[in-house]
C-alpha cells in the first residue's frame, strides 16, 4: 500500500521581541510572583515577545514565501518606541504584561504585517490583536495564582525601549510534553529605507480588558 508522505511544517508568528534590559526589568518586578507560583507554567524570558499575527501550523515554504514582503515591509518603517505596562490575564489562565508607547503605530504595523499574510495568499489571522507579551500560563488546578501574578504587576511601568526588529518565529508548542521553546527563522530591522530589503536569518496588547 502507498502511504502519502506528509510535507514537513512548523508553528509560526510574526512578533516584536523588548531588548534584554527592558526584560530584566519585567523580571525583577516579577520576582515574588515567580517565589509564590513557582508551579505556573513561565515562559522563559528569552522568549518573551509581543505577536502580531498568528499563522499557526503551516508547510516549510510558508517561511520563504513570507520573507521577502517582510523585509520590505520592515525596511520601510523607522523603529517603534514601546514600554511594558502593568499586567492582566485572559481567562483567569494567561497572565500578560501590557504595553505603551507607540501604541497607534503598533497597530498600524499588525495591520500591514496581516496585509502580507493576506497577499501571500494565506490563511488570515483570526485573532483580535491586542498588544500584550504572554508571561505564563496557569495549570488546571492553580487559575488563582494568575490572578494574584497580574494584581501584582498593577503598578509596573518599565522603561521605554525600541522595538528595531521584525521577527518570524517558529514554535513546537503542542509538539510534546516539555516546554516551549521558540526560535527565530528570519528577522529584518526597521530602517525607514524601503531599498533596504535583504531577509536576516538567525538559526538561534494592554488588551482592551482583563479576559478575553
Amino acid at each position: 500500500m502507498n502511504e502519502q508522505i506528509q510535507p514537513a511544517t512548523v508553528r509560526v508568528f510574526i512578533a516584536l521581541a523588548p531588548p534584554d534590559d527592558a526584560k530584566q526589568e519585567l523580571a525583577q518586578a516579577l520576582g515574588p510572583a515567580y517565589q509564590a507560583h513557582p508551579r505556573m507554567r513561565w515562559n522563559r524570558i528569552e522568549d518573551w515577545h509581543i505577536t502580531l499575527a498568528f499563522l499557526g501550523e503551516v508547510p516549510d515554504s510558508v517561511v520563504g514565501l513570507l520573507s521577502t514582503p517582510l523585509a520590505r515591509l520592515a525596511a520601510a518603517r523607522p523603529p517603534l518606541t514601546l514600554e511594558l505596562r502593568g499586567g492582566g490575564h485572559f481567562d483567569e489562565r494567561v497572565l500578560w504584561s501590557g504595553i505603551g508607547g507607540d501604541l497607534d503605530e503598533l497597530h498600524q504595523l499588525a495591520t500591514e504585517v496581516r496585509g502580507v499574510i493576506d497577499d501571500c495568499g494565506l490563511p488570515p489571522s483570526d485573532r483580535p490583536f491586542r498588544p500584550h507579551l504572554t508571561l505564563a500560563r496557569a495549570r488546571r488546578d492553580t487559575p488563582s495564582c494568575v490572578v494574584a501574578a497580574a494584581d501584582g504587576l498593577a503598578g509596573f511601568t518599565g522603561r521605554p525601549w525600541q522595538a528595531g526588529r521584525l521577527h518570524l518565529v517558529a514554535s513546537n508548542f503542542g509538539r510534546g510534553p516539555g516546554p516551549i521553546r521558540y526560535r527565530d527563522v528570519g528577522a529584518w530591522d526597521f530602517s525607514g529605507r524601503a531599498e533596504d530589503t535583504g531577509p536576516r536569518h538567525d538559526g538561534a496588547e494592554p488588551p482592551s480588558g482583563a479576559t478575553r
